[in-house]
């Protein structure tokens, strides 16, 4: 691992307290140039780490709320008619930056949610029949609040399914907890951060992910997993090729992170419970195991090759 991520890790553990496995698998995300989706209760600590990694990645950063009467055009932006020229004028909406925090996604309408999926699937938007390509890097976290919630709109698969992973925050322990209601503002802390790498460096690691070795033998190990959800009954549908595609990505970032050059069947197993949670439905009576249970389930039938 560079000594400038280790300090990103460094930098972001000590405002969110108690969070390292939820920092680790942020980054990871990042790393494996995906978007992540953070669902949880209010008031656990979604929008801080959104702003964190922002500023301790030194990347230019927007926040959309999302909100049931926000437009597409809210997110992406607008031609404005210039009496002096006579011509219209592009208004770049908050789309147009390196990270964006799509707060509370679905409390907008599934319209306005819509207007992310071009953008997260090929970085770059189509306004009025214009294509514009978007910052590298690019990414999304969308923070959303559990569906039971008033005023909430369900992500459709197709949107689920742009995101690289889903996790959760949590209640912080007892120690964490103590920490947060005896210490600064979190909000003062964050708006004194400094960047611990720049935006090239940040793509240059995104690169190396990539390049992360992955042997035969671990490639099998993938594909039975994939066809074990396709193959039981318990599951609704099985995981997608863009599903295996997803887990060898996060795979390949997650052993960037613990400084090997190969991926290793510990670093599937690690980003699985991200990668596919939101990805898997059981049916019958296995919907009353939560996705923590469904996820361990799937790891002790695949045996590794």
């Amino acid at each position: 691992m560079s000594q400038n991520l280790n300090n990103v890790i460094k930098q972001a553990e000590q405002i969110i307290l108690g969070k390292p496995q939820q920092i680790r698998f942020a980054l990871a995300c990042l790393l494996a140039r995906g978007h992540l989706l953070i669902e949880d209760l209010p008031g656990v600590g979604k929008t801080t780490l959104a702003h964190v990694l922002a500023r301790t990645l030194g990347l230019q950063f927007q926040r959309i709320q999302f909100t049931s009467d926000l437009l597409p055009a809210d997110i992406l932006g607008v031609s404005v008619y210039q009496r002096d020229t006579g011509e219209f004028k592009f208004h770049p909406g908050p789309i147009f930056a390196q990270m964006i925090l799509a707060d509370e996604i679905n409390r907008a309408t599934p319209k306005a949610q819509s207007a992310l999926l071009e953008a997260m699937e090929e970085q770059q938007v189509t306004i009025e029949g214009t294509t514009r390509a978007l910052p590298a890097p690019f990414f999304v976290i969308a923070t959303q609040n559990p569906a039971y919630q008033i005023g909430t709109f369900a992500l459709p698969e197709s949107q689920l399914d742009r995101f690289l992973m889903r996790i959760q925050m949590g209640y912080p322990d007892a120690h964490a907890e103590r920490g947060l209601l005896s210490g600064v503002d979190r909000r003062e802390i964050v708006a004194q951060l400094s960047p611990q790498m720049e935006s090239n460096e940040l793509l240059a690691l995104q690169k190396r992910a990539r390049e992360i070795f992955v042997s035969p033998a671990l490639l099998d190990y993938v594909q039975a997993i994939l066809r074990h959800t396709r193959e039981q009954a318990r599951y609704t549908h099985g995981l997608s090729p863009r599903a295996g595609l997803a887990l060898l990505s996060a795979a390949r970032a997650w052993a960037l992170l613990d400084g090997r050059d190969a991926v290793i069947p510990e670093d599937v197993q690690a980003v699985l419970p991200g990668v596919v949670s939101h990805r898997l439905q059981a049916v019958g009576e296995h919907t009353k195991r939560s996705s923590e249970l469904l996820v361990r389930d799937l790891i002790e039938a695949v045996a590794i090759p």
